[in-house]
């Protein structure tokens, strides 16, 4: 299983891949594309993860929206949201609970390097934490996109 490999440029910052390639986050998909893409909602707050798991998304044709409002009013075009069990200041749970009231009936996938590799297959643990499905870090490209590509024909 390929893992996100990081490197760092010329500069000394970390980028996913090539080091010749721009991250996502500097190229944005044009206002058309995003509009016909898919949208995934990121809530993970280590900018580096948040970087690799953009490239990824946007590299196979996802929009990303990174953070959440807590008033929902955006989630029409909100297709699935990724969450990061591991938050500073609050629970991963409590994190799910509270985008799951602001975008309800949307999937929801949590990502830890708290999950055992087994547990990524286990529906009974995703549905106690609220979540579609689980992903345990370190994760690579295939896995990620399965997870999102599964959580969202799941929803349909």
């Amino acid at each position: 299983m390929p893992v996100l490999q990081l490197k760092q440029n010329g500069n000394g910052g970390p980028i996913a891949g090539d080091e010749n390639r721009p991250m996502a986050s500097e190229t944005a998909p044009s206002p058309a594309r995003a509009r016909l893409s898919p949208t995934i909602l990121l809530v993970v707050p280590d900018q580096l993860i948040r970087g690799l798991i953009t490239e990824c998304l946007t590299s196979a044709g996802f929009a990303v929206r990174l953070g959440y409002r807590g008033d929902g009013e955006d989630a029409g075009d909100v297709a699935a949201i990724i969450v990061d069990l591991y938050m500073p200041r609050e629970s991963g749970a409590q994190m799910i609970r509270a985008v799951q009231r602001a975008y309800p009936g949307k999937p929801v996938i949590a990502i830890s390097g708290q999950f055992r590799p087994g547990l990524a297959h286990s529906d009974a643990a995703a549905r106690e934490l609220g979540a579609r499905r689980l992903l345990p870090k370190p994760f690579g490209r295939t896995d990620l996109l399965d997870a999102v590509r599964a959580a969202i024909d799941q929803a349909e």
